[in-house]
């Protein structure tokens, strides 16, 4: 397999974890307009850092990141290291620094091998306004305000396995997208190969790779921030807990999530598994997935749901093509096969239909 699909779900109880712009002395959370409703969300820019932080948290060292404005009399713009080789978090997430146009500098770049989508509530709900007075001390008061809501927010995922630790190199007819500018090939082809890089050719484009053994650890270092999530805005006065309260996690041979229509919500359980839609989409997708298909539930959330699910998939949960356990548990417990070279597999691209 080359890549983990999956979807996930965090549970925000009276929460504002990120905010949008504000209107005069009230803040506002983000929200999308879908047929009239009003539907929360968190950016996955938001949550994207979110994951950035909770990997420093346990110790990755973050790639250092400066900016320039007004006061350097330049164009207002933020970049990293952009230097994956050193710094995990630019090899998993991606960056763009854009070079000086007076410098005839080139502009580099990384996609992102991990790929989140939009953190949006599985139904609609509307924002409360709370309503605040700063009054300590003061003859004045000050009158402010904010809203928070309560919703299951769901968002896919996609984890492009064999790029992480892997980096193309410029070719000379400017095929493909390179990760490096060609002034600074020869400094981060010596950065990988001093941390035991090797060439190779991946996907049809001349690149370095890191060894295995640093592969691993990116990878499962990744999923056990995922599995540590914290953060978010307003903690002080809406703290809550940012774990996933429910994912579902899918080893594919390609770089398509077959879980888009699997969790959807009802009207008296809200989140819901559909048991049936995921049973229908393995079967249609046969022979390009591997399992077992991990699911990590909370106890305590929507037990309904899991009910009317365990009992549509109890064949599979039986047999064991389909595992449920704590979020937690199924992440660390993926993160430490992914550590000890039990999946080294997936880090290796996948034979094309017709080499097999």
């Amino acid at each position: 397999m080359a890549y983990l699909a999956g979807t996930m779900v965090l549970a925000v109880r009276a929460g504002a974890p990120n905010n949008g712009k504000g209107e005069e002395t009230k803040a506002r959370v983000k929200f999308a307009r879908v047929r009239g409703q009003h539907y929360p969300y968190v950016s996955a820019q938001a949550a994207r850092r979110w994951l950035r932080e909770s990997m420093v948290e346990r110790g990755s060292v973050p790639s250092p990141v400066t900016r320039v404005g007004k006061a350097q009399q330049k164009a207002q713009k933020a970049n990293t290291a952009a230097d994956p080789v050193r710094y995990p978090d630019d090899d998993l997430f991606g960056y763009m620094r854009t070079g000086a146009k007076k410098d005839d500098a080139a502009t580099t770049l990384r996609d992102s091998p991990f790929m989140l989508g939009t953190l949006l509530s599985v139904e609609p709900v509307y924002p409360t306004e709370d309503f605040g007075v700063m009054s300590r001390g003061v003859s004045q008061p000050v009158l402010h305000g904010h809203e928070f809501y309560t919703a299951d927010l769901a968002a896919p995922f996609l984890l492009d396995v064999p790029r992480i630790g892997t980096f193309t190199l410029p070719v000379a007819d400017g095929v493909g997208r390179a990760n490096y500018l060609s002034e600074e090939q020869a400094l981060q082809v010596a950065g990988a190969a001093a941390l035991g890089g090797v060439p190779r050719t991946f996907r049809e484009q001349p690149a370095v790779q890191l060894p295995l053994e640093e592969r691993r650890r990116r990878a499962a270092g990744l999923l056990e921030a995922l599995a540590h999530l914290s953060g978010g805005a307003k903690q002080a006065l809406h703290y809550g807990d940012r774990v996933p309260s429910l994912l579902v996690l899918v080893p594919f041979r390609g770089g398509v999530n077959p879980l888009a229509y699997v969790l959807d919500s009802d009207e008296d359980t809200g989140v819901r598994v559909r048991g049936d839609v995921l049973l229908q989409e393995l079967e249609a997708w046969q022979g390009e997935w591997e399992a077992p298909v991990r699911i990590g539930w909370r106890p305590g959330f929507r037990d309904q749901a899991r009910a009317d699910f365990e009992k549509q998939c109890a064949k599979e949960i039986a047999d064991g093509t389909i595992v449920i356990g704590h979020p937690r548990t199924i992440l660390l417990g993926l993160a430490g096969e992914l550590r000890d070279g039990k999946l080294d597999g997936w880090f290796e691209d996948p034979a094309l239909p017709e080499d097999r």
